[in-house]
């Protein structure tokens, strides 16, 4: 009997989030979820929808092993770092009351390991993705899968050491 492959989530966190996770068949699935905030809604409801989303792929997944999430140190604009400190902050939260280790990894780190280039544009980690026989809708989605292949590496490398 062959053992599982540890289930791995990996998140291009904001509004418009990209996933990716690896079964514990080694099957791999992703896409974009969307946290827009909503008309009648108050500020913090797109983060209670993104616990929701959370809660919703552990029951469906079965369990999580780790999850790794793209580490931004630099926005472009002031909303856009405000949202990312607010899911940042409900995925660390959320990690920790389901005992579920996480790390963030730089930006540059993920660009480099995908197209060997640290300062890759989007275009070109979507090529890089889709050369892995992905089809990713968006960069975000992209940069999910990016990140879970740069995942699969470390977390693999460490088990056989």
């Amino acid at each position: 009997m062959t053992t599982p492959y540890p289930i791995l989530l990996s998140l291009d966190l904001g509004t418009s989030t990209g996933w990716a996770i690896r079964n514990d068949y080694g099957r791999i699935v992703s896409g974009t979820a969307s946290f827009k905030p909503r008309r009648f809604e108050g500020g913090g409801m797109r983060y209670l929808r993104f616990e929701r989303w959370l809660n919703e792929t552990l029951n469906v997944s079965g369990r999580i092993d780790a999850v790794y999430f793209e580490e931004v140190r630099r926005h472009i604009g002031v909303d856009a770092a405000h949202a990312y400190g607010g899911f940042l902050a409900q995925l660390t939260a959320w990690c920790e009351h389901h005992g579920i280790p996480y790390e963030g990894i730089p930006v540059g780190t993920i660009k480099r390991f995908i197209t060997g280039k640290g300062n890759a544009s989007k275009d070109q980690v979507i090529t890089a993705v889709k050369a892995l026989d992905h089809k990713p809708e968006d960069d975000n989605e992209a940069d999910a899968l990016a990140l879970l292949h740069f995942a699969i590496e470390q977390h693999d490398q460490g088990r056989k050491q």
